[in-house]
């Protein structure tokens, strides 16, 4: 299917002759894409301004990328070198050797046997939420569920990987999470972009956005090394125990940081917007929420949800891989060829950008029946099974698969199974609920919503 020993030249989207396709991707980079691949096929070609790229669509397209021959691309794309100013080289930008290295040592801190600790921090923090949604049920007050989610599992992602609850600098570190994305998506589609160095005001609040998100990384960090353990183990403390099984090293500071920020990003942003995107799949479809709080309620009944009872929420678990179906957090994928390939005929020269859209790919009228409705049903095992594998992937895939998919998919149960037990939202009349892709796939003016006792 991917690679024949002849090749052609991709179909090419019509565009400016300088900028090329810049407008219509910064007009609306969603539909862009989507139309991309309906109108010209699974492998197209476009260009923003110097920089030439290729939207991959069909699924054995993201398989041989992103695992049959992962080594003849590299994360050196625009997006990823942008994402290191932030990030550093945490387990998402890093490449090579380095990257192998610190994934050895990581993947221990994510094994199963850690959830059920973590699944008690989830649904403790989810509970707290209790009262506020209460009194907004009573009073009839509308929330911002995408809000509610940002703060919550910021909430989460602190106590479970920093051992630590920053929800008193929640407002501040929210504003600087908001800005880093937001800036850095900014400066991955700019045409020019002025090194940090540079100091240029938005240069400037940039520097002091990450300073921001630096202060508590590394202060969490300081406190132990001075020897100050967390009352019971955190994925900081895991990754700071942890050695190389070749060489028996462990993570320097510098390393610690840039896995610690990149978890802290990844993990506060990317579950908020899934479990913002499912309440509002939830809302329009009132038979799967009633379906789903009936499974809830017979499966915990009155108590707390526990690691042991994912098993036994099969459909809550649907209902999740459904809304991130529609909604993928990480609604695109780049890479760069490192070395000339043929996908499906068509060449891809040395040097240029490969765009994987999970957002496309899995509306693919090919594989998905009715892609834009919701029907968590897609998700029953045999279903599935019928699929090529890359067909759905919001996590990634092949060795560079997300290492916290587990500890996600956790975190999405705990949170739904927790607040769907005892409420059902509904989405506001009239208000917009608009599809926001900047590196991660938010709403872009929130999604306010009515909480409703079951």
């Amino acid at each position: 299917m991917v690679a024949v020993s002849t090749s052609r030249v991709a179909p090419a989207l019509p565009g400016d002759p300088i900028l090329g396709h810049y407008r219509l991707l910064q007009r609306d980079p969603l539909g862009f894409f989507v139309r991309a691949r309906e109108q010209h096929g699974d492998v197209v070609a476009m260009h923003f301004g110097s920089v030439k790229a290729h939207l991959l669509s069909h699924p054995d397209h993201a398989r041989h990328v992103l695992q049959e021959h992962h080594r003849k691309y590299s994360k050196e794309s625009p997006g990823f070198l942008k994402l290191r100013l932030v990030l550093g080289d945490g387990l998402l930008t890093s490449e090579g050797d380095f990257w192998r290295r610190q994934r050895r040592i990581a993947a221990p801190a994510f094994h199963h046997r850690h959830l059920a600790g973590f699944a008690d921090t989830m649904t403790r923090a989810t509970e707290d939420l209790y009262d506020r949604w209460d009194r907004a049920a009573e009073e009839r007050t509308p929330i911002d569920v995408a809000q509610e989610m940002m703060r919550l599992t910021l909430r989460i992602v602190s106590e479970t990987l920093l051992g630590a609850d920053v929800s008193g600098d929640s407002d501040v570190i929210g504003r600087a999470v908001t800005h880093v994305i937001e800036d850095v998506n900014a400066r991955i589609s700019a045409l020019i972009d002025l090194p940090l160095s540079v100091p240029t005001r938005r240069n400037r609040a940039l520097v002091k956005a990450i300073a921001q998100l630096d202060a508590v990384v590394r202060r969490t960090i300081g406190k132990r090394r001075d020897g100050g353990a967390p009352s019971k183990p955190d994925l900081l403390e895991m990754l700071m125990a942890v050695k190389d099984e070749d060489t028996g090293e462990t993570m320097t500071d510098q390393q610690l940081r840039d896995e610690v920020m990149t978890i802290f990003l990844a993990g506060h942003e990317t579950t908020a917007n899934a479990m913002s995107w499912a309440f509002y799949c939830l809302s329009l479809a009132p038979e799967s929420d009633r379906r789903m709080a009936d499974e809830i309620h017979g499966v915990l009944g009155e108590r707390s949800f526990t690691l042991t009872d994912m098993p036994r929420l099969a459909y809550t678990q649907r209902v999740i891989k459904e809304s991130m179906r529609l909604y993928p957090p990480a609604w695109i994928i780049g890479r760069m060829t490192e070395e000339a390939d043929v996908i499906d005929g068509f060449a891809l020269p040395k040097g240029g950008v490969v765009l994987m859209a999970p957002y496309v790919t899995h509306r693919h009228p090919d594989f998905w029946d009715d892609p834009l409705g919701f029907d968590p049903e897609r998700f029953l095992p045999a279903l599935e099974a019928s699929r090529p594998r890359f067909a759905y992937y919001p996590f990634g895939g092949g060795p560079r698969v997300c290492i916290g998919n587990s500890f996600a998919m956790l975190e999405a149960v705990a949170l739904l199974a927790t607040l769907a037990k005892r409420y059902r939202l509904d989405l506001v009349p009239g208000h917009p609920v608009v599809p926001e892709p900047l590196i991660t796939l938010r709403p872009k003016h929130g999604i306010k919503m009515l909480v409703r006792r079951r």
